[in-house]
Parts: C-alpha cells; structure tokens; sequence
C-alpha cells in the first residue's frame, strides 16, 4: 500500500481529559511525548476517566517547562508543578495494574475536585520508563497511564466508512476514539491487517484492535451524549469481535523516533484481517 502519511498527531497529557495536536512528537518505548504521564484518581488511587465523568471532556491541559497548566471556561488556570523527589508516592490503580506515582500536591486536587465536582488527586509518573510493565507481545513492555498499550493508530479511511453508515447528521469526528496517530490515504479498515508500519522515524507493531466503549458517545467539545447508542450500535453491526465493538488498532514501539504530520507510512507486514481473532 502506497501514499499513506500522519493526517494527524495526538497527545493526552492528562488521562481522560482534551487532548493536543501537535504537528510533530517524539516517540518513546512508552508512547508519545507528554502522552498521558499525569492521571486523575479518586481518594482510593483508582483512576478516573470519562467513563465515569464526562466533564473531564472540558479540561484542557498544557504541558509547560514546569510542568503543567489546567484550564476550563469560567474558571481561573491552575499551574501545576512537576512533583519534587519529596512529593508523596502513592500507589495508583489503572485497570488491573498498580503503578507508583507522585502526587502533585493539593493545588491541583482542590481545582480538580470543584472542577469534577468530587475529591480526587492528580498523580504524576515520573519514570514511564519503568514505573508500568504490561506483558505484550510476549515482552515487558513500558506503558503510561494510557488503558493498556503505549499507542492507539487510527485512519481517515475507516472513520470516514463509518459516518456513512450512521444515521444521517450523526457523523463522529475523530476526536470520540481519542488515537495518537491517524493515519490517511489507506482504504477503510485496511488497518486490520497491517502487522508493522513505519511512520516517519519510527517503526510499530500492530498488535490487537482496540475495543471502545462509552466515551465515544460523549461529545468533546461539550461533554454531552447526542446519542447513547451511536457509533456503538452501528459499529456493533459490522466491526466487532467477541472481545468487544472494535474501532482502530493498539500498537507498540518497535523503533523510537520522530513523528510528525504529513510523515509517510510505510506497510512493513501484513497479516490477516485481527478482526477474526
């Protein structure tokens, strides 16, 4: 497959809340630069995401060389600095995995928690090198506070097919499945059975498609549900697996380096359609 390149580059800097667009990222054995290092967690050390809490849709958060500045309309900016080497390290909870962080102090709890509108902390993982290790692929691999793997690759192709076939006026924009890399020029759902790419610098394995759930209802730039069961029900008819309602593919890092938009990608493997696992 040839002319496919990076439509577009997204980072999360705080799990669950707006993401940024960057026109150009490192890529690390761990995932993007500034992707998902900082994570909301209720009193108990148990992540909290949109699943739970749409209004994080409504945050944005800015990485600065400090650390990082939070923001919402109507409310004052909160900066938050890195936490020290004297900052509380807390043992938090994403998914079934434990991961020692620290805590970056109650400036940025009591904004989240009027923000949220219940108490929570902000945590901070200092060493994604080697503070999360999620066996995949039959290696240790280094992951943030993302769900379960370093990078999320999605394509205009693919989401492109499924506006279509959802009810007139309820196209999704990218932005509801929340990937780093999108990638266009592909034919839809193409992506199924690419094993590596390279893109740009880097070079990724693909190793299993990504399972979505109610986020993907929840309107970014609002924190509403248009509808509860769109692209769900839809995507529910013809891209599925029994492990869940599939859009988009999870990916590991083969090869760091830099990435940017417009960056070609390049097909290394292919394998069957990951569809039919």
């Amino acid at each position: 497959m040839t002319g496919l390149s990076v439509a577009r580059v997204h980072v999360y800097p705080v799990k669950g809340l707006r993401g940024l667009s960057p026109t150009q990222a490192r890529l690390w054995p761990w995932g993007l630069e500034a992707d998902r290092q900082w994570m909301i967690t209720d009193l108990q050390g148990r992540f909290i995401t949109q699943r739970t809490c749409r209004d994080m849709a409504l945050i944005n958060a800015v990485p600065t060389p400090e650390g990082l500045e939070l923001g919402k309309a109507n409310m004052p900016p909160c900066s938050v600095r890195f936490p020290g080497a004297n900052a509380p390290t807390l043992s938090v909870t994403v998914w079934k995995d434990t991961v020692q962080a620290r805590d970056a102090g109650e400036g940025a709890a009591v904004w989240l928690t009027e923000v949220l509108g219940q108490p929570c902390r902000l945590v901070w993982m200092d060493t994604p090198q080697q503070a999360r290790l999620r066996h995949l692929d039959m290696a240790e691999v280094p992951v943030s506070f993302a769900d379960g793997y370093p990078l999320l690759v999605a394509t205009t192709a693919s989401l492109a097919d499924l506006n279509a076939r959802l009810p007139e006026g309820q196209a999704v924009p990218m932005a509801r499945f929340r990937p780093n890399i999108v990638v266009q020029g592909a034919t839809p759902w193409a992506e199924d059975g690419w094993l590596r790419i390279r893109v740009g610098a880097a070079i990724l394995r693909i190793l299993a498609p990504c399972s979505r759930c109610v986020v993907t209802t929840i309107d970014q730039t609002t924190a509403e549900v248009p509808n509860p069961k769109e692209p769900l029900a839809t995507l529910a008819a013809f891209h599925r697996t029994p492990k869940g309602v599939m859009f988009a593919q999870n990916a590991v890092v083969e090869q760091p380096g830099m990435i940017g938009v417009g960056a070609p990608v390049t097909v290394l493997d292919y394998g069957p359609s990951n569809l039919l696992a």
